[in-house]
């Protein structure tokens, strides 16, 4: 859809305010809205201004003036305003160049994709990743000089079995045994059936939902495949969606990686596959797992380069609570056919040649899904490109080897400042045909470690009270 045909769709539909949404570094969205009489053929080819420096990540106060620009082919009406509103995903410019802005994320995902193509070794990379997420009743959480605390709850989780302030039913899912329970012990069916609902409404493709394993609301949605860019516009939608609806019904939703201690985080298992002139490259019904000499390639880059890969793909402090082992951690680098336990799995649910993919499991929801689907390419296509191989599949429990086995299969870092130090030694490969620029990723490490590790460091923990108050 071109901006004419857009602005033609506005009308038709009765739009009285254009909601423009971008992305800021960490990955969350931003918006600002304007009467549906501004949103003219002109706003698409001069921009509109907004203050950058007031954006996490993006510019300083003597260089703040910044443009966006609508893109008419992402857009959908919002199902959560009173007044018709459509919302718009746009791109970020330097009012001063024209050109599009470094650090904005979506034109890094633009690059990405334009630099799969330059290679020749593909034409189209797909992307499917499985989202989980947390629903919760109550949240509270504050840090103050002499506090600190969180406190969650939910009707669904366990702790509240014994709960006597209430009537209370009894079904609870158990910790860590919340996967596919029927109602009434899923509490949650009729609000992920909205949810899917809405995401349907506002042109997300849904293949499935359930429950997933932890107690309390633990949710899993998962889209049909697309295209890096496409897809990483999809996440936000989700989050969107998700949140949104979640609220209508008094709740609260959170894909923060492990807010739950002693029971399963939530992940963003990554499907990905390139295919060039409409063939799966990644199949190879010869070879093990039935994948191709290329796609083992991919998983060798997506393993060589993993803990820097950590530093996008799993950005946040909390993501290394949840990278540990057991409750199905995906910290071993290693691939495997159907093994839960490798970083890197082929899912053999279907032998068909346009099945055939890799699941990268170690992402988590918290992660900037342009960088990180970007990311990920870089470092597969540097594997091709270099005949990178992977350690030898091993399709055992990887958490029940033998110690001499063990200790063959490395593990992912364990912290989030471990991360960001091996990005910062290991780039190059993002650095290829100009898809991350240095200042990116310098951004993203300064950002991360100031904003971040720093932030957690510096604040007394409540379970260290419990180990050294008496000391």
């Amino acid at each position: 859809m071109d901006a004419k045909e857009l602005i033609k769709f506005t009308r038709e539909n009765k739009v009285e305010i254009i909601d423009l949404k971008f992305v800021d570094l960490p990955g969350l969205w931003q918006h600002f809205s304007i009467p549906a009489s501004g949103f003219t053929e002109d706003l698409f080819e001069e921009g509109i201004g907004f203050d950058g420096s007031s954006i996490r990540g993006f510019q300083k106060i003597q260089e703040s003036d910044m443009l966006l620009f609508p893109d008419p082919d992402a857009f959908f009406l919002d199902p959560f305003t009173a007044v018709p509103t459509l919302s718009v995903i746009c791109n970020v410019r330097d009012p001063l160049t024209g050109k599009p802005y470094s650090r904005d994320p979506r034109f890094v995902a633009q690059k990405a994709e334009q630099y799969l193509k330059t290679t020749g070794i593909a034409d189209i990379s797909y992307w499917g990743p499985e989202i989980e997420f947390y629903i919760f009743d109550n949240v509270r959480f504050d840090q103050t000089y002499n506090q600190g605390f969180y406190h969650i709850d939910s009707e669904e989780g366990f702790w509240n079995a014994g709960d006597a302030s209430r009537p209370n039913l009894g079904y609870k899912p158990r910790y860590k045994e919340g996967y596919f329970p029927v109602p009434p012990m899923d509490h949650m069916q009729d609000l992920r059936s909205e949810m899917v609902l809405t995401m349907e409404k506002i042109g997300i493709q849904v293949e499935v939902h359930h429950h997933e394993v932890g107690t309390a609301g633990q949710t899993e949605i998962d889209m049909h495949y697309g295209t890096l860019t496409r897809m990483a516009d999809q996440v936000l939608m989700y989050k969107y969606a998700t949140k949104n609806v979640a609220r209508r019904h008094g709740k609260s939703v959170t894909m923060m990686p492990k807010p739950l201690f002693m029971d399963n985080g939530s992940g963003m298992h990554t499907h990905q596959s390139l295919w060039k002139k409409g063939k799966n490259l990644f199949y190879d019904p010869k070879h093990y797992g039935l994948i191709s000499d290329m796609a083992r390639q991919y998983i060798g880059g997506i393993i060589r380069h993993a803990d820097a890969l950590c530093a996008l793909i799993a950005p946040t402090t909390n993501s290394y609570r949840r990278l540990v082992p057991g409750y199905e951690a995906p910290i071993n680098l290693v691939y495997s056919q159907r093994n839960r336990s490798a970083c890197v799995r082929i899912p053999m649910y279907s032998t068909s040649e346009s099945a055939r993919r890799l699941e990268f499991r170690t992402p988590d929801p918290s992660c900037n899904p342009y960088y990180a689907f970007s990311a990920m390419l870089m470092a597969g296509l540097d594997g091709i490109e270099n005949n990178l191989e992977p350690p030898k599949p091993i399709d055992k429990d990887l958490y029940d080897l033998e110690p001499e086995e063990r200790a063959d299969v490395r593990s992912v870092v364990g912290t989030l400042d471990a991360a960001l130090d091996a990005l910062e030694r290991d780039h190059e490969f993002l650095t290829a045909g100009g898809v991350f620029t240095q200042d990116v990723i310098d951004t993203w490490i300064a950002y991360k470690r100031e904003r971040e590790v720093d932030a957690i460091r510096l604040r007394p923990h409540p379970w260290e009270f419990a180990l050294y108050y008496d000391i």
